[in-house]
Parts: structure tokens; C-alpha cells; sequence
């Protein structure tokens, strides 16, 4: 019985570490702007509950601030000199995630 329940945790343990580490790593997508299209790239670090990493495009990059990560939910600040935009985000899958701000929805890929 106590075999049991160790491999049970065990696995449900997998299960939650796999969900808040699966965003580690590269993605890329695109959007249309006023300016045509932009292609952003984003590298993500998850530690815990904690999200960092790097946003970039043509015009340069920022670090990813206030990042956290909730199972498959993430959400995070980029700083553009003063202003600030707030991100929110979830994994759809393995290889998609999808992230929002106030100028509307970006899907990313993973890049591998």
C-alpha cells in the first residue's frame, strides 16, 4: 500500500512539474502592426513559481519582469523605458502558447 501511494505522488509530482516547466525555452511568433509585421521571440526560464527571461524583435530586447507561472497560466511585464505592458498567457500545447495584452493576441511556437 505505501508502494502505491509513493508512486502515485510521484507521478502526480511529474504531472505538476511538467505543466510549470514546460514554457522553459524558446518561442517565436508574429503580429500585425501599423508598421506591418513584427516577429518577437521570447526565451523563458521557470524556477518555481518564478518566470524570467528575454523579449526580443527587430528593434531590440527586454527582459520579461514580474513573471510568474500558475500550471499552464503565466503572466508577466515588459518595460519599454517608462511604460510598461502587462502580459498574460496559457500553454496550449506542448509546442503553442498563446499570450495577450492590451493590443490583442500573439500565438507563439516553440522553437526547437
Amino acid at each position: 500500500m505505501k508502494k502505491a501511494l509513493l508512486t502515485i505522488a510521484m507521478i502526480i509530482s511529474t504531472v505538476v512539474a511538467f505543466a510549470q516547466n514546460a514554457v522553459d525555452g524558446n518561442w517565436k511568433g508574429s503580429r500585425e502592426t501599423p508598421n506591418g509585421v513584427m516577429e518577437v521571440n521570447y526565451s523563458f526560464k521557470v524556477e518555481g513559481n518564478k518566470l524570467t527571461g528575454i523579449w526580443k524583435n527587430q528593434r531590440g530586447e527586454s527582459a520579461i519582469e514580474e513573471g510568474t507561472i500558475d500550471g499552464k497560466k503565466i503572466s508577466f511585464t515588459i518595460s519599454f523605458g517608462e511604460r510598461k505592458i502587462n502580459y498574460t498567457g496559457e500553454l496550449v500545447s506542448e509546442n503553442e502558447l498563446v499570450i495577450k495584452n492590451e493590443r490583442g493576441e500573439t500565438k507563439l511556437t516553440r522553437v526547437k
